[in-house]
């Protein structure tokens, strides 16, 4: 019997280590969505051909196209062993669990997931909540318990 032994990271406790956060991960958001977008261009021409080739039925994918390629791009990046995402790199930020443990794929996608919901119900108001709770947290953070740090801390 093998033992899986999982490395356990905490998240920090000094304050620093969540200074200026909110304003990175918009920055973050933003480059995200850029690259994705970038992204949804080939998948679109992937989806095409394979429309025609199964004459038809692959273009049903495209109302859900940009949600697939959000959830792998997310869910293998902040999933993966870096994680956060190459706009959070870019920021210096990381995405941890409270709990120590990594981030995993299927975390990551819920993660996403549960901001989006949020975001469909709070826009704009969901970044207050960051503004009011420790360590930055946004409502999606809390309902999972991750949190956002700068990786230069963390």
């Amino acid at each position: 019997m093998t033992m899986h032994n999982e490395e356990l990271r905490l998240p920090s406790n000094d304050w620093r280590a969540y200074q200026g956060v909110l304003s990175r991960r918009i920055f973050a958001f933003l480059l995200d969505y850029a690259i994705i977008a970038l992204l949804w261009i080939p998948a679109a021409i992937v989806v095409f051909f394979l429309g025609i080739l199964t004459l038809g039925l692959g273009f049903m994918l495209y109302p859900a196209l940009f949600a697939i390629v959000a959830m792998l791009y997310f869910g293998l990046t902040v999933g993966g062993r870096e994680q956060a995402s190459p706009g959070m790199r870019m920021m210096g930020l990381a995405v941890a669990r409270t709990d120590g443990r990594p981030m995993d794929f299927l975390t990551a996608i819920v993660h996403l997931v549960i901001f989006w919901i949020a975001n469909a119900l709070l826009t704009p108001l969901i970044l207050l909540i960051g503004l009011f709770t420790d360590r930055s947290r946004l409502l999606h953070d809390l309902l999972i318990g991750t949190v956002m740090v700068r990786r230069d801390m963390y």
